[in-house]
């Protein structure tokens, strides 16, 4: 199923706040997120504006292309 974007679209962080690793990010709509289950100790979620989402997006690629490189 391909997600798309719209104006219920919801951009998020998971973090483990015992390490402080960030163990995911993405998007979805919004009633797929409220229907998900509640992360548990020691996750947690952080919501992000779609500019936020970008530019963590953009920046994994950037570090993806110079790995390449080398």
């Amino acid at each position: 199923m391909t997600k798309f974007e719209d104006k219920d679209t919801r951009y998020y962080l998971d973090l483990n706040l015992r390490t402080r690793e960030i163990v995911a990010w993405g998007y979805d709509q919004r009633e797929r997120l409220v229907d998900e289950q509640v992360l548990e100790a020691p996750f947690h979620r952080v919501f992000l504006t779609k500019g936020q989402y970008n530019k963590l997006d953009q920046r994994k690629r950037e570090i993806g292309r110079s790995r390449r490189e080398r």
